[in-house]
């Protein structure tokens, strides 16, 4: 039995910036909705999703009535959230939208210190046609190059629990990881591959996104072939968020490859 899509897995993964433009200065969120929307995607990881700020909603007459995650899911879309930091006017976190069903989700705190509250978002969904559920794990790592390498490490533990070996996963997000140290260690503990340097041979750069120089953004899936990957630049991405998002369409690899 063939477990291919007649079509590719549609993956987009995107830091919005808490909904505002790179400085702070406009609302975007409702300009992330539609240019994501255009995508037809299948599955979006997102950080730094704002479940609810009350200050800011005061600032901006058309803030959504209603969380982040839920308003860029529309009615297309499922919508689910971790919480990773608190403060006295809300929260904000990872998400996860997917066109497909979810079997379960659970979020997983990756937080070091106070100053970065961190997590991990991973949702089992039930993709049509496919004998086994695909894991997908949104995830948003600190700036400090040693607090990436033991989050690193406690993702690695948490997902040799969580997730079969021999299960189709998708790990995108926030990386932060400008020195590249990621791919290696994730390829050696978890059999993974960065979509983007596979298909190009590099690392896709994706900060700030208005003249990309830094690779801190990465998709990187198990048990799937890479049809395309891209940074998604130029307009309306540069006028959004300070990162431009990545996609990539994916393939289900046939059993027995």
């Amino acid at each position: 039995m063939s477990f291919r899509l007649k079509e590719a897995l549609r993956v987009a993964s995107y830091n919005i910036h808490k909904g505002l433009s790179a400085l702070n200065r406009r609302l975007v969120v409702h300009d992330v909705r539609n240019a994501l929307s255009a995508l037809a995607p299948d599955i979006v990881l997102l950080q730094e999703v704002q479940g609810e700020h009350l200050a800011k909603q005061r600032r901006f007459s058309t803030w959504p009535a209603g969380p982040q995650h839920e308003y860029l899911a529309g009615d297309e879309l499922i919508a689910l959230y971790g919480r990773n930091a608190s403060h006295r006017h809300g929260h904000h976190g990872n998400a996860l939208l997917s066109r497909f069903p979810v079997r379960r989700w659970d979020n997983h705190d990756l937080t070091l210190h106070r100053y970065e509250q961190r997590g991990l978002l991973h949702a089992v969904l039930e993709v049509p046609g496919w004998q086994r559920p695909l894991h997908a794990l949104s995830v948003h790592l600190n700036l400090r190059a040693a607090d990436r390498r033991q989050q690193l490490r406690l993702l690695a533990e948490y997902v040799h629990a969580e997730v079969p070996m021999t299960s189709p996963m998708i790990l995108a997000g926030d990386f932060n990881d400008w020195r590249r140290e990621a791919t290696p260690f994730l390829h050696a503990e978890l059999g993974l591959a960065e979509a983007f340097e596979q298909k190009h041979g590099y690392p896709a750069k994706s900060f700030p996104a208005r003249l990309p120089v830094l690779t801190l953004d990465r998709i990187y899936v198990r048990g799937m072939e890479i049809e395309a990957a891209d940074v998604l630049a130029g307009k309306p991405w540069t006028m959004l968020s300070d990162h431009a998002p990545l996609y990539a369409q994916l393939l289900r690899r046939e059993e027995g490859r």
